[in-house]
């Protein structure tokens, strides 16, 4: 393992040994059914510090989330959002987010022309093949992007998005960090810039030129 990217999902090759003492009860047997993290940010530019990789489990609800960090030999696969993005056909369940994946795809691809993917509980789904999605889940995504993309191709995806039953969430991942593209394509001046040093205000390319 030589590099990571927020949002990747890891199996582990182990869990003894990796589990803090310090972790809540839950988490050793959560990840004994399902050895898959997320990353964080907080890593240096591959992602790493010092050869270990700061990390999320994700617990049975949403308040159930630990951070934690991991040596990077204990990786032993990783699946980035676009590959979990080419797995769509693979899904079964009907549940709304996985619909809304599929309704999503092909305006995303043509819109953008640039990579994509799930992430949240679709995304680990996804990975983990653990039925983690529920009625009433989100569906949220990543698009990747060198730069921020230009106006109008944000406007006519967030557009696009606006118009589904339910929610979607969507990060454009920079080289420099993420911002929701909800902030992107709103009035705002400046918008949250999510790096690994922390969240930053920047300010919006276009509204500077005008």
């Amino acid at each position: 393992m030589t590099a990571v990217r927020p949002r990747d999902l890891l199996r582990l090759t182990r869990t003894r040994g990796i589990v803090p003492a310090d972790a809540p009860g839950w988490v050793a047997p959560v990840l004994k059914g399902a050895a898959w993290i997320v990353v964080r940010r907080g890593g240096g530019r591959n992602g790493m510090r010092d050869g270990r990789i700061p990390v999320g489990v994700r617990g049975p609800t949403r308040a159930h989330r630990f951070a934690s960090e991991i040596p990077a030999d204990s990786v032993a696969e990783a699946l980035t959002p676009e590959k979990l993005a080419t797995r769509r056909s693979m899904v079964i369940r009907t549940l709304s987010a996985f619909r809304r994946l599929h309704a999503v795809a092909s305006v995303i691809e043509e819109a953008t022309h640039l990579p994509w993917g799930p992430t949240g509980s679709v995304g680990f789904e996804l990975a983990a093949g653990v039925p983690v999605v529920t009625a009433t889940s989100d569906l949220d995504l990543m698009i990747r992007s060198a730069t921020l993309p230009p106006r109008a191709v944000a406007e006519r995806v967030h557009q696009v998005l606006g118009r589904l039953p339910a929610r979607v969430d969507c990060l454009i991942e920079t080289d420099e960090g993420a911002v929701a593209l909800g902030e992107l394509v709103s009035s705002a001046d400046a918008v949250l810039l999510r790096t690994p040093a922390g969240p930053r205000l920047v300010p919006v390319p276009w509204q500077e030129t005008g």
